[in-house]
């Protein structure tokens, strides 16, 4: 397949979105009705009443220099208009395990490991990252989602190397941003654990290359890096040691952080304290692994004080409540991180790319497990609309991802989705739970290139890719 994308080098990123119900979000979310958001270069200069805008002509405003229209013109027909989603925990690699039925059955999260994930892992090679990165993203740009941050696994030869390089691939071809990392682990072995350190070494170089001399790129604008770990219980000191020391050559002033599975299952705790006589968390922050570009992923089973340590150093955790119901391992104690001033996002753990999902998901857990219809409501909705942009802003620095306001990025959905009751910013969260959660997104766009118009996406042949993926996935399955 052609990786060449066209959309990114070829499409404008000038867009007028009129006849709009636009929810801002952002720290002062507002509902806009009858509003346009003009987009130039892919920021948002403008959101002015419809009566109030001025569309372009046929001079230089509107026509390139080869004659092509250089603004689109989307009329949004009093849909609602808001920020593109983010997922702030993937994983793009479990793509192909849709439909697998190899696997034994398993009565505990370290067997789900061991017969299902790690045997799928170490049989992914090059192109199977690819699709499998591919196809998930085009199901993401289907439902809203326009930044994902990832995690990847391919611990073999034939696997690993390169494989953050073609999920990036992917990710320019497809038009979506993404922040990457590789999974370090021992599990495999001290050759592939180095193997594992140098692919997300080479990555953040390459990532922080062209975002600090070239930052007009579409590496810089689409891609960011972090330094990906499994978790504790699957990572010896010795190679912990030697991955910060290799990180910190690259990165002294520590802007780049880790991405660690974090107590996800009560076995992390009990293997970490065998092995290593101290606590996940506590293990992490005497590493010094800890700190506000760093994401602990899940963290089920904490103590108190391994909170206060996460709260210390301001790191960040993502709630993945679907997948931890699918595998048993317990609910996250959002409540309490969010009340002790931890920033706590949603994630998907590859569950699913439908954001909206997640979140319903999460609500009727917690209210479940704490026997309490009043809860979980406000701070899931906060952690996907107000918390995940804040993450993702630590990473995408300055660019103001997850609002619509002037000078923030132009990554807007447009929902099929005229409501038959009020919408103000007062009901908002209900019209997202109960209303927009069961409508279609129509419209996709990031960094103001459309990538998904009338609910077709227009720069990538859908039909072909699923067609390569089902031929990719039919080999890996046939060496499950």
């Amino acid at each position: 397949m052609n990786k060449e994308n066209k959309i990114l080098n070829e499409a404008s990123n000038n867009v007028i979105i009129k006849n709009a119900t636009v929810v801002t979000l952002g720290a002062d979310n507002r509902v806009l009705y009858k509003h346009s958001i003009v987009v130039e270069n892919g920021v948002v200069t403008e959101i002015t009443p419809d009566e109030k805008l001025h569309l372009p002509g046929e001079g230089d405003d509107f026509l390139g220099e080869s004659g092509e229209k250089n603004t689109e013109v989307i009329d949004a027909g009093g849909k609602v208009v808001m920020p593109g989603f983010i997922n702030a925990h993937m994983h793009f690699y479990s793509s192909f395990a849709c439909g697998l039925t190899k696997a034994n059955p398993s009565l505990n999260f370290q067997q789900i490991l061991k017969n299902l994930w790690w045997r799928l892992d170490k049989k992914l090679l090059l192109e199977d990252t690819y699709y499998s990165a591919l196809v998930a993203i085009i199901t993401a740009i289907k439902k809203g989602t326009t930044t994902i941050i990832d995690h990847h696994a391919s611990p073999s030869f034939s696997g690993l190397r390169g494989s953050l390089s073609q999920i990036a691939d992917a990710v320019l071809y497809s038009g979506v941003r993404a922040n990457l990392c590789y999974e370090l682990s021992d599990r495999d072995g001290d050759e592939l654990s180095n193997e594992g350190i140098e692919e997300n070494i080479w990555f953040i170089k390459r990532v922080f290359e062209k975002t600090k001399n070239d930052p007009h790129s579409a590496e810089a604008k689409y891609l960011r890096a972090m330094f990906g770990l499994h978790a504790s219980f699957t990572i010896t000191t010795k190679t912990l040691e030697k991955a910060i020391g290799q990180l910190r050559e690259v990165d002294p002033s520590s802007e780049i952080g880790f991405h660690v599975h974090t107590a996800e299952d009560i076995s992390d705790q009990n293997v970490t304290e065998h092995l290593y006589g101290s606590r996940v968390v506590n293990r992490l922050h005497d590493l010094r692994m800890l700190g506000s570009n760093t994401i602990c992923a899940h963290a089920i089973h904490l103590s108190d004080e391994e909170m206060e340590l996460i709260k210390k150093t301001n790191t960040m955790v993502v709630h993945n409540p679907q997948s931890n119901m699918n595998n048993a391992v317990g609910v996250a104690d959002v409540f309490k991180m969010i009340q002790k001033g931890i920033l706590v996002g949603l994630g998907t753990d590859a569950m699913t790319v439908n954001m909206l999902e997640e979140l319903r998901s999460g609500i009727w857990v917690h209210r479940i497990t704490q026997k309490n219809p009043n809860v979980g409501f406000v701070e899931l909705t906060e952690a996907l609309i107000k918390n995940n942009p804040q993450i993702a802003n630590r990473f995408w620095k300055g660019q103001k991802l997850g609002e619509i306001s002037c000078g923030a990025q132009a990554d807007i959905i447009i929902f099929d989705y005229n409501p038959s009751t009020e919408l103000t910013s007062n009901n908002f969260y209900g019209h997202l739970v109960f209303g927009l959660s069961q409508a279609a997104v129509d419209t996709t766009i990031v960094a103001g290139k459309v990538l998904m118009r009338n609910k077709k996406i227009l720069h990538l042949d859908v039909e072909e890719i699923s067609k390569e993926a089902q031929k990719f996935s039919k080999h890996l399955w046939d060496r499950f």
